[in-house]
């Protein structure tokens, strides 16, 4: 929709309020809602008004006016919301309507148009597979006195033996991919999450129980360019969460919540486009790939570890990424090895579909900063050439697992903490200033951001350390 559509769809559906939201560095949503009859034609030009100051990775209280400015075509009718609402996604401008460097939104706008300017494609094309828990009970507390977590799930493996009314069908631990009603209890649930999802406009494929114990679920949505896709994915976790919380649950889309059983990844399908045309298909080439393509592959494996600092950006991110799970650890290419960081999907595969798969990141990364970064990293590819064979980084159509322990030491690996990736960031983050994509200033925000997240954990006593050292 445009302005106009907007303001006469307000007034035919009788919208009461309408929300304006806005997203953080992280990428928790914010929100502001105005009456309806107080909305016009001046409302998008001259923005709605805000405090950066009160949002993590803004600005500080010296300079905290900022202007949220509403791009209509995010448009939709909320459907949680008792009096009708309609929803608008928001760029941040300052007060002067210059860019502001910091607006995760603006950043993927930006990227966006550095791909165009720079001749090589006209569109890129994102598919995030966002997988979630849906849990019946979460108790967490961390202070001086104790610290501890607690989650449960009427599907959960170690309820098999609960009193009182205990119908059985629980979910093995790794053993709740595909199962049938009533094993997966939870079909309806996702069922109705599509339904509010494609209300929404949003173009659903497909959903599904995941393999892990507890109530882990997958709902697949269409891709889209890039910052229509971060658009729909913060759309899809708001449904997601707010469908749960109807049905007296809760969701999260944290990596690892779970002790010894698969995490929550957010495999990542990229292509790009010229105009119609396809060019990432070359028919006999590696699983059909294109050189570009491979290029492109070659850009994402090279700065991968500099990429895990925004798309793996949490401490219990890299609780996934170990081996034995399915976590995409390994810095290799492969057709079909869903070991590998870079997955080339060819079960019916049209040219049109030919794609990439990075299997690395997880939900807890902000979906504009991650899907910008990805481009900008496969784009430096591409300029310079990067063939990921010359590289060492495969093609490794192999089981990892069962190579020898030489042949493994020849796999690069992913990070093997928060920490490593960041200072990876530090020295590896000129491809991501091309163009004025990223600033220096957003880079050097979010490090400084992350390092205190990681000195928070560390300084934080472990129930686990009680146990290994108590009696020492």
């Amino acid at each position: 929709m445009d302005m106009k559509t907007v303001l006469s769809t307000i007034d035919t559906e009788k919208v009461e309020y309408v929300d304006f939201r806005i997203v953080d560095l992280l990428g928790r949503q914010h929100h502001v809602t105005v009456p309806a009859y107080a909305v016009d034609e001046g409302t998008f030009r001259n923005g709605v008004a805000f405090d950066g100051s009160s949002l993590i990775g803004y600005k500080s209280i010296e300079e905290s006016d900022m202007v949220a400015m509403p791009d209509p075509a995010t448009a939709f009718i909320d459907p949680f919301v008792e009096a009708k609402t309609m929803n608008i996604i928001c760029n941040i401008v300052n007060p002067d309507n210059t860019v502001y460097t910091r607006d995760p939104r603006g950043i993927a706008l930006k990227a966006e148009a550095y791909l165009q300017q720079s001749g090589l494609a006209t569109a890129a094309y994102f598919g995030p597979e966002s997988e979630f828990f849906l849990f019946d009970n979460v108790r967490y507390a961390s202070g001086p006195s104790g610290s501890f977590f607690h989650i449960d799930s009427e599907e959960a493996f170690w309820n098999t033996g609960k009193e009182g009314q205990n119908l059985g069908y629980k979910v093995r631990n790794k053993g709740g991919y595909f199962p049938v009603q009533p094993t997966d209890s939870q079909m309806d649930i996702r069922n109705e999450m599509c339904t509010l999802m494609t209300k929404c406009g949003m173009y659903v494929e497909r959903h599904h129980h995941e393999v892990a114990t507890a109530g882990q679920g997958e709902i697949n949505f269409r891709f889209d360019t890039l910052t229509r896709t971060a658009d729909n994915l913060l759309l899809f976790k708001y449904i997601v969460r707010n469908v749960a919380a109807k049905h007296g649950k809760t969701a999260t889309f944290m990596p690892k919540p779970i002790v010894g059983d698969n995490g929550s990844g957010m495999h990542v399908h990229q292509s790009l486009f010229n105009g119609d045309t396809p060019l990432f298909h070359e028919q006999g080439g590696y699983a059909n790939l294109s050189e570009t393509a491979l290029h492109y592959i070659g850009g994402i494996l090279h700065h991968a570890p500099a990429l895990i600092a925004l798309t793996n950006p949490s401490t219990n991110s890299f609780k996934r990424l170990v081996p034995g799970y399915e976590a995409p650890v390994n810095l290799v290419f492969s057709k079909g090895n869903r070991s590998a960081a870079v997955r080339i999907p060819i079960a019916a595969v049209t040219p049109k579909a030919s794609r990439i798969e990075f299997r690395t990141p997880d939900s807890t990364a902000n979906p504009y900063l991650a899907f910008a970064a990805m481009l900008m990293a496969g784009l430096d590819g591409i300029k310079r050439k990067l063939d990921p064979r010359e590289l060492g980084f495969g093609p490794l159509d192999k089981n990892i697992y069962d190579l020898s322990d030489a042949e493994k030491h020849e796999i690069k690996s992913a990070p093997g903490s928060l920490a490593e990736a960041l200072v990876a960031l530090e020295q590896d983050h000129d491809f991501l200033l091309e163009g004025d994509v990223f600033t220096k200033e957003v880079i050097e925000g979010w490090i400084a951001q992350k390092r205190g997240e990681i000195e928070q954990v560390e300084r934080t006593v472990n129930p686990k350390e009680y146990e290994l050292y108590y009696d020492l």
